[in-house]
């Protein structure tokens, strides 16, 4: 059964930093793109950045990053810990709303449980 578990959400002030992490289990994250979306009250789901499975970035694909985050985010992945991060700086209150990491296999998008970030003086 595939479970990807995020945590490290909080509350931060703008300008702060989080680092969210997403564990999976009963999958593992190297061989697969792994998304990171956020969801603000209200609106739509949106992907946040994306990295591609391992042997995609050893042949040259790179990740790629909403623009809204572009510079202050960066995604990467630990197969040993078989954990994807997010690092989050420079937070912005735009920044506020629910992550989770998203993974595609077999046609079939699983997700976590999400970890709710806000940022707020």
């Amino acid at each position: 059964q595939v479970q990807l578990v995020e945590s490290g959400g909080g509350l931060v002030q703008p300008g702060g930093s989080l680092r969210l992490s997403c564990v999976g289990s009963g999958i593992s994250v190297g061989p697969y793109g792994m998304t990171w979306y956020r969801q603000a009250a209200g609106k739509q789901r949106e992907s946040v950045a994306i990295i591609p499975s391992s042997g995609e970035l050893f042949s040259g694909l790179t990740t790629t990053y909403a623009d809204s985050v572009k510079g202050r985010f960066s995604i990467s992945r630990d197969n040993t810990k078989n954990t994807v991060y997010l690092q989050m700086n420079n937070l912005k209150p735009e920044d506020t709303a629910v992550y989770y990491c998203n993974v595609r296999r077999g046609g079939i998008d699983y997700w976590g449980q999400g970890t709710q970030v806000t940022v707020s003086s």
